[in-house]
């Protein structure tokens, strides 16, 4: 597995290094928003590690360039910054996972295996279409589509109805939205599910008929 490392501090940036070449891993360092900037632009990566505060493009900075590029390398973010808010603003300009420093390597590690299983995963499904009455996923080029016409969707927004058209006419509740698109445990009273269900329910033309449909008391469901 080829990794970029984006850390500032070489304490934690050689602790780090140290552990996945152990494991068998490529590690490329970069100490800088702008190195790791030119690093991504110049290289396919399978995974990308990165601090939030850095010097120069700071991590969030720079995810948001990244996604906004059409590069959709997993992205773990490491950080000290441990409130719930800060974990929301990581998620939400595009990073797949947020871990709090300081982790336990074995915890970094999990975390990484588990963002190439899912990597693996949506890679296996690429070739498929995803569908719901006139609304349309196209994985490959995480093309939203409804009537034909293309829906434009946040990072987040995106793993929302991809979640949802992957167990359409499931429930899922609302602690298995948070653990599979948010990819962290929050604080079980947050309303960050709902908020972002709105979101789309303002994105998709329900003028056919509801698509979203809430559950009371468990949680939401995408039905033809």
């Amino acid at each position: 597995m080829n990794i970029l490392l984006v850390e500032d501090d070489t304490r934690i940036s050689d602790f780090i290094v140290k552990g996945l070449e152990e494991n068998g891993m490529q590690v490329e360092l970069a100490a800088s928003g702008e190195q790791a900037r030119d690093l991504i632009l110049g290289a396919d990566w399978d995974l990308i590690l990165m601090d939030v505060m850095l010097p120069g493009i700071d991590g969030i900075q720079l995810t948001k360039m990244i996604r906004f590029k059409k590069n959709y390398t997993p992205i773990l973010m490491l950080s000290a910054l441990s409130e719930t808010t800060d974990k929301i603003s990581a998620l939400d300009s595009g990073a797949d996972d947020y871990l709090t420093k300081p982790f336990h390597f074995s915890e970094l590690l999990s975390r990484i295996n588990a963002l190439t299983r899912r990597t693996k995963f949506n890679y296996e499904k690429k070739e498929h279409f995803y569908i719901c009455r006139n609304l349309k996923i196209d994985p490959e080029k995480h093309l939203v589509t409804q009537n034909n016409k293309q829906i434009d969707l946040s990072p987040r927004e995106y793993k929302l109805l991809l979640f949802l058209l992957e167990n359409k006419d499931k429930v899922v509740s609302r602690m298995q939205i948070l653990e599979r698109v948010w990819g962290i445990q929050f604080d079980t009273n947050t309303n960050v599910v709902d908020v972002y269900i709105s979101y789309l329910r303002n994105k998709i033309d329900e003028s056919e008929g509801k698509i979203i449909h809430t559950i009371k008391g468990t949680g939401y469901m995408l039905q033809e």
